[in-house]
């Protein structure tokens, strides 16, 4: 078959358009990566993955291990959600050694109140929301083993520690239902994300770290009722578009902790700064790092 000069041409062209078009392919794909700058971050570790991929997205310092403060209490509500048979409606008496605990450790608190009955699921915006330490030592009363409430308690963080072994975590171990522990309460930035990960699985958690704050109504020691009003520690969420949780954390060894997570489109981040300088750096840390995750 003989080709024209016309075609000679024609052909010429097409070769040569595109050639130009993976030439310039090859130039403009690193020259875009490259503005993609790795963030900086003020806390010592850092750890982001895509949520629905597992994909690491950013490290720093990720299998550090570093005190975890009151992030502690993911695992915390973890456990209780993964309990066989679990009535998120059931009612725990709340006991005087609960509060008693919230003023010798001068903890965090959900004001919970002597007498009075309050749901597992109840407990469970009072561990988020506010952080109470109370909420978390009557969680641990209820689902731990034992005759005697120190035998529960330790039933309960043997839970807690047999389930980051489950989640095949080797970096994690916790000595306290609350995160105040006796310096035994370690993990690092990836293995607490994906704890978090794991923990957003389950409905009532994704709606508890969700929510901005809440009004419970309660009944009272003499058969009455009273609203229990919380609002959540993680200011992510209606200042960060997207933000579905998690939990924050701090203490003196800890410094200042937050667990996060959002989603944006299709894509969900999920990730975990630890022993940053402030609550404002916390802050930032996390936005930047999210901020970062969405775009690579």
């Amino acid at each position: 078959m003989k080709i024209g000069i016309k075609g000679i041409r024609r052909v010429s062209a097409v070769v040569v358009t595109a050639g130009a078009v993976l030439t310039a392919g090859a130039f403009t794909a690193p020259a875009q990566a490259a503005t993609l700058n790795t963030p900086t971050i003020t806390a010592k570790g850092g750890f982001v993955m895509n949520n629905g991929t597992g994909t690491t997205l950013f490290t720093k310092a990720a299998d550090t291990r570093l005190s975890t403060g009151s992030t502690t209490k993911i695992m915390t509500a973890r456990v209780v959600l993964g309990q066989p048979n679990l009535n998120l409606d059931s009612k725990v008496t709340v006991q005087k050694a609960y509060s008693d605990y919230i003023v010798s450790k001068t903890a965090s608190s959900a004001h919970l109140i002597v007498g009075d009955k309050v749901t597992v699921r109840q407990l469970l915006y009072g561990l988020m929301l506010p952080s109470g330490c109370d909420a978390a030592y009557a969680l641990a009363d209820k689902f731990g083993s034992g005759s005697t409430r120190a035998a529960r308690v330790k039933s309960f963080i043997g839970k807690m520690n047999s389930t980051a072994k489950g989640l095949g975590l080797r970096n994690t171990h916790f000595d306290s239902f609350d995160g105040i522990g006796s310096g035994g309460n370690y993990s690092t930035p990836r293995d607490l994300t994906k704890i978090a990960s794991n923990a957003m699985k389950y409905s009532t958690f994704r709606t508890v770290v969700k929510t901005k704050s809440t009004k419970q109504k309660v009944t009272t020691k003499s058969g009455g009722y009273r609203y229990m009003s919380w609002t959540n520690t993680n200011n992510l969420l209606g200042s960060y578009s997207g933000t579905i949780g998690v939990k924050t954390g701090s203490g003196p060894e800890a410094k200042y902790c937050l667990v996060f997570a959002a989603t944006r489109g299709s894509k969900t981040v999920i990730g975990t700064v630890l022993a940053s300088s402030s609550v404002a750096n916390r802050t930032a840390d996390a936005k930047k790092l999210m901020d970062y995750g969405f775009k690579k």
